[in-house]
């Protein structure tokens, strides 16, 4: 069975800071877990989404998964992780890394998605920039409809 983990990079320049949002799903998309990942001293901006396809691999090799697609909104990462041949730009470190952990998974594949198609990770990676928080649910992730924090975190009415 080919499980789908997307991801998405949420960056504070001034802080140099950079959180990886992850969902994982099955192929009938019923979320089997959620994670965000927390890394500082991070640049430039490109770099991010780059981290965040590497953090999705490696989500995918911990959880054991034998047939993955990653996905996310970023083209050029997609398109580098696709490749064969080494990559010689600013990132290349990193897709070596991507690439050298294709033999963990029997099948593995890179496809770009629409930012509105990857609202849930790029969500969770942007709650985890701005709280500082770290997180990882099994089974599960946040709510995320279009409503405020306050609707979806009610406050006890004391």
């Amino acid at each position: 069975m080919r499980e789908i983990i997307q991801f998405d990079a949420a960056f504070d320049i001034r802080n140099s800071r950079l959180t990886s949002g992850l969902v994982v799903r099955d192929q009938k998309g019923v979320i089997k877990a959620s994670k965000s990942i927390l890394h500082s001293n991070v640049s430039p901006p490109f770099v991010a989404e780059a981290c965040a396809c590497l953090e999705a691999t490696k989500l995918g090799i911990e959880m054991g998964l034998g047939s993955v697609t990653i996905m996310g909104d970023s083209k050029i990462v997609i398109n580098k992780c696709q490749m064969t041949v080494p990559d010689k730009s600013i990132i290349r470190a990193i897709i070596k890394d991507i690439q050298s952990s294709k033999s963990h998974f029997q099948e593995i594949d890179f496809r770009f998605i629409q930012r509105t198609k990857n609202l849930q990770a790029h969500k969770l990676g942007k709650d985890a920039l701005k709280k500082g928080e770290e997180l990882y649910l099994v089974g599960e992730t946040l709510n995320y409809n279009e409503t405020t924090p306050e609707e979806r975190w009610p406050q006890n009415s004391d």
